[in-house]
């Protein structure tokens, strides 16, 4: 109990902090915890509706809507063919697929190397494949920040970005109540506050980490790369155990 808690703690923390990032950096952590992403992902979702509303009640004047009505059009399809596939593919392969990409974001991080597109068709690329392992695992925002990171001016991008995910994780809950899977929904009703304490943290420090972005982000990249490798090797260890 006292890891979920300081794990939510975290996600709230990351959440706002940097304004994308909350389930990338958390749910490698929670598969540790309980290695299924179909008990964390509509928690996280849950809160991620709630937070990022909360935090959009008075600033929806500070959407930069043109553009995320044009990145939508790229988004919210790939978005939705990752839902299906996380609803359908072996927990072990969703597993593998989180840690990877997770590795992937630690190393670009740790080693100062951005995910960076010169152009249109690179940039339809990143989003194309941000909202599919968005729909996949929540963790595709790296990807799609790189691109509104170019598009969107910093006054405007951690509201604009709030809104896309509002609408990726409406879209992700609507299709879990059609097909019927369990929301956990008392568990994200009572993991809200500690949540909460995290988000409140996050809003504190987001100034901070925005001056000192490239350093903050050094120390996470360590930590993913870590984190990842560790599930990885887990993983494989399961695999080759039962495969024996």
């Amino acid at each position: 109990m006292v890891s979920i808690a300081l794990v939510f703690v975290w996600t709230g923390f990351v959440r706002t902090g940097l304004g994308f990032g909350g389930a990338a950096l958390g749910l490698p952590l929670m598969l540790f915890i309980h290695n299924n992403p179909l008990l964390w992902l509509p928690i996280i979702s849950v809160h991620l509706l709630f937070f990022s509303g909360l935090t959009l009640l008075n600033r929806l004047h500070n959407v930069d809507w043109p553009y995320l009505r044009y990145s939508s059009i790229y988004i919210i399809p790939a978005a939705l063919i990752g839902v299906f596939g996380l609803l359908n593919l072996p927990v072990l392969w969703l597993n593998s697929f989180i840690y990877s990409i997770t590795l992937f974001y630690g190393f670009t991080w740790l080693l100062n190397r951005g995910i960076n597109s010169q152009h249109v068709w690179a940039d339809r690329a990143l989003l194309i494949l941000g909202g599919y392992i968005a729909g996949i695992s929540l963790t595709g925002a790296p990807l799609m920040v790189a691109v509104y990171m170019r598009n969107v001016s910093q006054y405007k991008l951690r509201d604009t970005l709030f809104v896309l995910w509002f609408i990726l994780v409406s879209i992700k809950m609507t299709t879990f109540i059609v097909l019927s899977v369990d929301l956990h929904f008392l568990t994200a009703l009572t993991l809200l506050p500690i949540a909460a304490v995290g988000h409140i943290l996050g809003l504190k420090a987001h100034n901070a980490i925005i001056r000192n972005d490239l350093l903050f982000k050094r120390w996470i990249g360590g930590g993913l790369v870590t984190v990842s490798l560790f599930g990885l090797w887990q993983l494989f260890s399961k695999f080759a155990q039962d495969f024996s």
